[in-house]
């Protein structure tokens, strides 16, 4: 039931700022992760409270994940003062080190070689700590992927590298532009590693892959690589209408769309669809709530313009 609530939490979550953007009460661009849910959920789940994540921009679903509320991260979306980061970071930026969610990163494949750094601290200091970073199929083609990987392996890092395969980087299907079929996991073997590809749209199997990686970091057998196959229902952006897809291929995907995939399992284990209604209800008048406890907040004040940033040409640091 966690991982429905989690998922329906997400989906409901995503549409409103979807809905939010398009009355332009959400600044800049966003990039969404419906469709995508299903990986987010199992690892939130899966984790615990002090282990790490480390996202990309398409982070709001990590983000709640990790028990961040849905008001500061709505907030944070429409800038204001409420929000996660004071209304200051938007979309693109969310961070909460309170949740364990340090940082979600407009740099292609910088943050891995960032979650080994926090790997090799929570080593150092055998604290148990696992780090779980996250990124798209285009960042396997990036040279930071191999590097962090391969350093990973070598310290047995306790960190785990979720590759979310949806198919397309930015706006170029990932086949096109890769010499081998499966990015992440055809490239596994050359760093020691076994190759993990695994059905990102069924929350159930991405628990459990989930459960082993964590598990396997956690006890100092070292990194895990994931290839989770799934696909994102809209475009790159809110400002890409996502028609280089074939109408074929949206069709088929959004048949195994993980939200309602789930829904009918659970119905088909035994639970009362009484009680999934009152959850579903209950989700729905979450995210009506947290939208206008966002709205209510008001925009960053003018003072806070020079706080939390770098000046007199870097040398000291303003917060």
């Amino acid at each position: 039931m966690e991982l429905y609530r989690l998922q329906l939490e997400m989906r409901h979550f995503e549409k409103r700022a979807y809905d939010l953007f398009m009355q332009s009460l959400v600044k800049g661009t966003s990039h969404l992760s419906l469709g995508q849910e299903a990986i987010a959920a199992a690892f939130g789940v899966a984790m615990m409270p002090g282990d790490w994540t480390f996202a990309t921009y398409r982070g709001h679903a990590h983000t709640l994940a990790r028990g961040v509320p849905m008001t500061a991260v709505l907030a944070e979306l429409m800038g204001r003062a409420n929000g996660l980061m004071g209304g200051k970071g938007g979309s693109m930026h969310l961070t909460s080190v309170e949740h364990g969610v340090m940082g979600s990163y407009a740099i292609i494949g910088a943050h891995l070689t960032i979650a080994n750094g926090a790997a090799w601290s929570a080593q150092y200091r055998r604290s148990g700590q696992v780090a779980v970073c996250f990124f798209g199929d285009g960042t396997t083609n990036i040279g930071a992927f191999h590097e962090a990987v391969n350093f990973a392996a070598v310290w047995k890092l306790p960190v785990v590298f979720v590759c979310e395969n949806n198919l397309y980087m930015e706006y170029t299907p990932i086949a096109a532009v890769t010499a081998v079929d499966r990015p992440a996991a055809d490239r596994a073997a050359a760093y020691g590693l076994e190759p993990v590809v695994v059905d990102g749209n069924d929350a159930d199997v991405m628990y459990q892959t989930a459960v082993r990686a964590v598990e396997r970091a956690r006890s100092g057998a070292g990194p895990s690589l994931i290839e989770a196959l799934t696909y994102r229902h809209g475009g790159h952006s809110r400002a890409d209408p996502g028609k280089y897809r074939p109408a074929e291929e949206i069709a088929a995907w959004l048949e195994r769309d993980p939200v309602p995939l789930y829904r009918s399992r659970l119905l088909s284990l035994g639970v009362p669809r009484a009680e999934l209604e009152r959850l579903e209800q209950a989700v729905a008048e979450a995210v009506d709530l947290a939208t206008e406890e966002a709205k209510a907040g008001p925009p960053p004040a003018p003072e806070l313009l020079m706080s939390d940033v770098w000046a007199d040409g870097g040398s000291s640091w303003r917060n």
